[in-house]
């Protein structure tokens, strides 16, 4: 299966479990195929090669946020005998989210292809990164120059969301933070 295929398998994936998760009323119910969206979002992440989002992904959509929900489940109750679906769906807000839906598609047509090598950032940000990255940042690894150096306040802000997200997981289940 090519990563073109697999990606929009995955898409529409997503597709259908947000359209599930908006229309579900069962808390836990939402909870548990949310989870499965911010997985099959991570899988996307890793297809589209990027695995640090990837990892950020997994860690935070899926288990910090889900393991958050099911505790605030637990200590606030879960409503009894709603039904599982909503009943009806405004029309202004279909209507509205399929604006949205048909904007955005509008846009893919313009953008260039998956790896093309004349795009901006192969002709001009690449070599710059290659060439100049072991001279700038003194170390012979070209990632590690580009994450620790080019995009350090992108990794360092990386590293506040999940440090966050964890300080979030121990103020709700009560435990001390240094």
């Amino acid at each position: 299966m090519t990563d073109l295929v697999l990606a929009g398998v995955l898409v529409g994936f997503l597709v259908v479990v947000a359209c599930v998760v908006a229309l579900l009323r069962d808390t836990l119910a939402a909870t548990v195929v949310f989870a499965a969206y911010s997985l099959g979002m991570s899988i996307l992440w890793v297809v589209l090669r990027a695995p640090d989002v990837a990892l950020t992904e997994a860690a935070v959509g899926a288990g910090v946020t889900t393991s958050l929900f099911l505790v605030a489940i637990v200590k606030t109750g879960r409503p009894v005998g709603e039904a599982s679906f909503v009943r009806g769906v405004h029309l202004r807000s279909l209507v509205g989210a399929v604006a949205v839906a048909v904007a955005l598609g509008l846009t893919i047509p313009s953008l260039p292809a998956a790896g093309d090598l004349s795009t901006p950032a192969f002709r001009r940000v690449s070599p710059y990164y290659l060439d100049r990255a072991v001279t700038d940042f003194g170390t012979e690894n070209v990632v590690t120059a580009v994450l620790a150096g080019y995009r350090a306040f992108d990794t360092f802000g990386e590293v506040t969301v999940v440090f966050a997200a964890g300080v979030a997981v121990l103020v709700v289940f009560r435990k001390e933070v240094l």
